[in-house]
């Protein structure tokens, strides 16, 4: 059970590995502590600010925005910080609010790597202050807890850094300031002016949903997803806990208008005024405050809803726009869904209880009495059914209205392989925010796909299940065609990876014992993408996996004694992903230990797993398997129902995508990304 604490008050934290998720109604900047037993801070190194956002143990936010991440890995906080405070303030210098007193009371929420909520905290009672010590997470014992400060300073990061003896405080808080201005100022467009008709506004979205697979959320997420597994993150998450797909404020906003107490508010203030702001809303969805505004949509006509915009969501780019967009997308379809099929039991409870009532007599079994009961019980029944069908029909009809001007919109990483943006497809010069591993689908919305969308980098490795036994899909597939599909949607998604980062900052290894998959391979290997060729037998099977323990391990010591710095030259640095096809083959006992390793500890440290196997090859192992699979996220070749969502309880339909026939994206892609590596080694 989640613990709310209110300031001052401590709990125990039962996992090293947390994501903390912060939602503002305005931006806010994220940054992170280390101090002694005091609170004294070690120096300036040991501060996690946007410019810098790492440091052993802990990762911050990149830019302000309304919902904010810190990754923390306790286990890895160097053995001198006892103390690690993370710390809110207000941007200053971009016409946002000037303290927190004028501003939703900022929420936190500290969850597990899998979303699993641990303690949340409501920053209340801020008034004049800028700048807030939000949580303090301390040793006590050898163990760690989290405690609710909320202490707030109104000198802003200036005074916060003095207090806690940073060196040169107000130089080093306004140079914090400045980075963020100048981020700010250059992502995000001035509002524009007018008027719009036909808004309308939905309810609030929870600060505490969950997210697919953040899944999201998604969203997702959307911290983790509401469908097992998914970080949409990261993070959404999507996609367990609180969502990763918050849709936050944006910087310059005005406060929200009046309230009609139901959540809506009046006229006035959901449209604007002329020569007022346009409110961006999306149709029936209401966010903390105005987000940025996208790009200019057809006006509605009078008494319709507004005509869906691609990057009508809050975020500091459009690529977090079309993320948070989506994972709301997500959001809609569980709710409406689960609205529906709610109604629908209702309305069947509704219809047994009055023939119940009206039959428990037995001189009304019989006769016309009987009869006329039964057809006035489900006559109710279909009417209550019909509305409620006539109201998820409405809201499917609005999502797929949305969904055709997003898919078009989505950037290469999110995009499926038909959409054009793939044949303008240049090699990106910054790191992703996430990526599209398929779509998801609900029985009752069998044409509305809502892509899945993960945090990058991956926190939870891959397992493509290869097996027969997954879903009936998969039972009327031949075994080696199954195994063909899945290594293809395995080259898929690391053909993905690879296009979305830089030049230089990902790497990928494969491992094919047997050989098996040379022609599913075969692009990845003609393009020269991979640095060695795939690894065979049971010697290139230990080789591989020596080279990424050492790295790990190399990783993992450099952090922990803050030297990063001090790591072999020849060490690759960049984010690593393994591909595993026809696990256990090739495997000894030690070979699967380290595999094991990778898994728990590579995603830390940059260094992820993707498995191509069918479980029943590995049975001879036992439960002693368990938890490395029950560490990876399941995706499988063909469509399947079992992505869990403990949100709303659905079982979320996941399809992988597929190339188009004849298609040549993916070695055009390669071809790209291979010239870019080579043009960066030089």
């Amino acid at each position: 059970m989640t613990a709310e604490l209110v300031r001052g008050q401590n709990h125990p934290l039962p996992h090293s590995r947390l994501e903390i998720r912060v939602t503002a109604g305005v931006p806010v900047l994220a940054c992170a502590t280390l101090g002694d037993d005091r609170g004294t801070v070690l120096g300036v190194e040991w501060i996690a600010h946007p410019g810098s956002p790492t440091l052993p143990g802990i990762e911050v936010s990149r830019q302000a925005a309304a919902g904010l991440r810190f990754h923390v890995d306790l286990e890895a906080v160097p053995d001198r910080a006892q103390l690690v405070h993370l710390l809110l303030a207000l941007p200053e210098g971009v016409g946002g609010p000037s303290r927190f007193g004028t501003t939703a009371a900022p929420f936190a929420a500290v969850t597990a790597t899998d979303g699993t909520e641990i303690a949340s905290f409501t920053i209340t009672g801020l008034e004049a202050e800028s700048a807030v010590v939000a949580l303090e997470l301390y040793r006590r014992q050898g163990a760690w807890k989290v405690r609710a400060v909320g202490q707030g300073y109104a000198g802003g990061l200036a005074e916060l850094f003095g207090d806690q003896g940073v060196p040169q405080a107000t130089e080093f808080a306004a140079g914090i300031q400045e980075a963020v201005a100048r981020h700010m100022a250059s992502a995000i467009q001035a509002p524009l002016t007018g008027t719009a008709d036909g808004a309308r506004v939905r309810s609030d979205r929870s600060a505490t949903a969950t997210q697919p697979g953040q899944t999201a959320g998604g969203t997702g997420g959307a911290g983790a997803s509401p469908v097992s597994g998914v970080t949409p993150g990261s993070g959404t998450t999507p996609v367990t806990g609180a969502t990763p797909h918050q849709l936050p404020g944006t910087p310059g906003q005005q406060p929200a208008g009046p309230s009609d107490g139901q959540g809506q508010q009046p006229a006035a203030a959901a449209h604007g005024t002329a020569g007022g702001r346009v409110n961006y809303t999306h149709p029936r969805r209401r966010t903390t405050a105005p987000p940025t505004p996208p790009p200019a949509s057809p006006p509605a006509q009078p008494g319709q809803a507004p005509r869906p915009v691609a990057g009508d969501a809050t975020g500091w780019s459009m690529e977090e726009r079309l993320y948070n967009q989506v994972w709301g997308m997500f959001e809609d379809l569980a709710r409406a869904a689960a609205a529906y099929r709610s109604a629908v039991d209702f309305a069947e409870s509704r219809m047994d209880q009055e023939l119940d009532r009206v039959l428990s007599d037995p001189r009304s079994r019989i006769g016309g009495t009987g009869d006329a009961a039964r057809e006035v019980a489900r006559a109710k029944r279909d009417r209550l059914t019909d509305q409620a069908r006539e109201a998820l029909d409405r809201d499917l009809g609005q999502l797929a209205a949305e969904s055709e001007v997003v898919e078009p919109a989505l950037p290469p990483a999110y995009a499926r392989w038909d959409n054009p943006v793939w044949h303008a497809y240049r090699v990106p010069m910054d790191n992703p925010m996430a990526l599209r591993l398929g779509d998801l689908h609900l029985p009752e919305s069998a044409d509305l796909r809502i892509p899945m969308l993960v945090r990058l980098p991956l926190e939870r490795g891959l397992w493509i299940d290869s097996g027969r036994s997954g879903s009936d899909a998969a039972l009327m597939l031949d075994e080696g065609r199954l195994r063909r599909l899945a290594m293809d949607n395995a080259v898929g998604v690391a053909t993905r990876l690879l296009a979305a980062y830089p030049p230089g900052e990902f790497t990928v290894h494969v491992i094919d014992a047997a050989g098996s998959a040379a022609l599913s391979l075969a692009p990845l290997v003609g393009a020269g993408v991979l640095n060695q060729p795939p690894a065979s037998g049971a010697a290139g099977v230990a080789d591989v996996l020596a080279k990424l323990t050492r790295r790990v391990d190399l990783t993992q010591m450099a952090i922990r004694a803050g030297a990063a710095d001090s790591l072999p030259p020849d060490l690759d640095t960049a984010e690593q992903l393994l591909i595993v096809n026809d696990f256990p083959h090739g495997f000894d006992d030690r070979a699967v230990t380290q595999l094991r390793y990778l898994a728990d500890e590579g995603p830390a440290v940059g260094v992820h797993l993707m498995m191509v196997a069918d479980r029943e090859d590995a049975s001879a192992y036992g439960p002693v398997l368990d938890p490395l699979w029950r560490s990876l996220l399941r995706i499988t070749p063909v469509a399947d129902d079992h992505l869990a969502d403990p949100w709303v309880g659905h079982a979320w339909t996941f399809e992988p995508l597929t190339m188009p026939a004849g298609s040549q994206i993916l070695r055009r892609v390669l071809e790209q990304v291979a010239e870019a590596r080579r043009a960066w080694r030089r």
